[in-house]
Parts: C-alpha cells; structure tokens; sequence
C-alpha cells in the first residue's frame, strides 16, 4: 500500500506551494511527513520552473511539533524513541537543513499554531507571514527539551540573544502581533487573507531574475558566517557569471525602454 500523502505539492505561476496535511492531527511532525516534507523541499529546489517556495499547512495548525502520541506509543520521526534520542537520523536529510540550504527563497505563511519542530521549520524560511490566529510556541524546557532544529541558531540571529534567551527560558507563545513585535514575521493578516497574501509576495519575488535572486540568498547566508573582505571577495565572484546571463541584458534592456522585464532564468 502507498503512504498517505502528508505533504502536498503544487506549482504554478512560478510559484511551488507546500502544505503539511494532517490537519486531524494539527500536522504534528510524524515518519512520513519528515521525509515527505524532505522530497518535497528538495524537488522545488532543483526545479528550474520554481522561482519561490510557499510552505504552509491544512487546517487550523501549521505544525503543533512532533507527533508525540506516536513518539510515546514506540513510533514517530525517529528523532525521537520514547525517551532516548536517535543516533541513526540523517540529521542533513532532515527539512531544518534543506531548508537553511535552499537556493530557492522560501516564505512561510502560518494559517495556525506553529510549536516545537514547527517552529523551528518555520523560522527556517527565509520569510513568515502570519495569519492573526496563528501563534508560536517555542515551548520545549517546558517538554524537558531544547531547539532541536535550528531554533538555537535562528533565534539569536534573526532578534539577538537577549530576546532569545527570553523566548527559548521560558517557553513563552506569542500572539502573531508580538510575533512581529519581536522581529519573527513581516506581518499579519486576517486568517482568509494569507495565502492571497503569501502568493502576492512570491509573485512579486518571482517577478525578478531568479539567478540573481539565489544568488542573494546565497552570499546573504555565507555572509553570517565570514568576515567582510571575503565576504566582498564572493559576492564579485557570483557577480562575475551573472554578468553573462540573458537575464542581465534584459533587465538593463527593459530599464531602457521603461518596461517591465521579462527573465528566463539564463
């Protein structure tokens, strides 16, 4: 018998939309959803059509975290064996870091709660856009556990450490407005209004020369970790094949001639 399909996929207008569907069980992170969420992620991003990735859910949660019914039942992801961490998990096949790893810009658009592993996969987008019932809760000391996909990385980046130290102590959620507030989504929406939102954003980065555009994404994320003479030094040295491309020429063109530009990907 095949799976059932946990992670559904679509493309269009350039655009690939990801949507986590167990919404029965609010989309907690379960064996096949992992790897399916994986795939997925993977497939957008080695396909040419797809310029932005759009990563939601079904139904009233993004993602509650790890499906620990099954955890404690014997099953779940594997991260997790009743009590005892997993030493077999292929940590750099798991969604935090295919999505940190990405070339494709990825936006986030939480239609619910996102909790533990689903906040983690959500901070790992490169943009959340938060529907007004939707909420974080990085409650994992409150579980016995730590940020154990990128949250102890994103967080002192994306709002500095004291907030974080605040956010990950204690366990706190936050509302969408202080979500925002605290520098962990661009905006808020009405709950009807986020995917129209969400798509509207994508169209607008898929409106640009794609090569350009992930090639931002990549010396921006090199830029994190390295210092700024080199850092200076890769992004000539992504500027030097870009130069080259069909899209450069049209976007210098369509400037000239006072119109929209159309790129390729070339």
């Amino acid at each position: 018998m095949s799976q059932p399909q946990e992670v559904l996929y679509e493309v269009s207008e350039h655009i690939a939309t990801i949507t986590l569907n167990a919404p029965e069980r609010m989309n907690t992170i379960s064996g096949p959803m992992l790897d399916q969420l994986t795939e997925r992620l993977l497939e957008a991003n080695a396909d040419s059509d797809v310029r932005v990735v759009i990563l939601t859910g079904a139904g009233r949660a993004f993602c509650a975290g790890l499906d620990l019914r099954a955890q404690t039942g014997g099953g779940g992801t594997g991260i997790l064996s009743g009590s005892v961490v997993s030493t077999t998990l292929n940590l750099r096949h798991t969604p935090p870091t295919v999505l940190h790893e990405m070339e494709k810009p990825t936006i986030c658009a939480l239609n619910g709660g996102a909790a533990g592993y689903g906040m983690d996969t959500a901070l790992g987008c490169d943009m959340r856009i938060m529907a007004k019932s939707a909420k974080l809760a990085a409650a994992f000391c409150k579980r016995g556990l730590v940020p154990e996909s990128g949250g102890t990385w994103f967080l002192p980046r994306l709002i500095g450490w004291e907030k974080a130290a605040k956010l990950i102590f204690t366990g706190r959620t936050l509302s969408a407005e202080e979500s925002v507030e605290w520098g962990l989504a661009t905006e808020v929406v009405a709950d009807e209004e986020l995917m129209p939102r969400a798509r509207a954003l994508a169209k607008e980065i898929a409106a640009n020369a794609p090569l350009a555009v992930q090639a931002a994404k990549r010396m921006m994320r090199m830029g994190l970790n390295e210092p700024f003479p080199e850092h200076v030094h890769h992004v000539y040295l992504q500027l030097l094949p870009l130069m080259r491309t069909e899209d450069v020429k049209e976007g210098m063109t369509a400037y000239m001639e006072k119109r929209q530009p159309k790129f390729v990907g070339r």
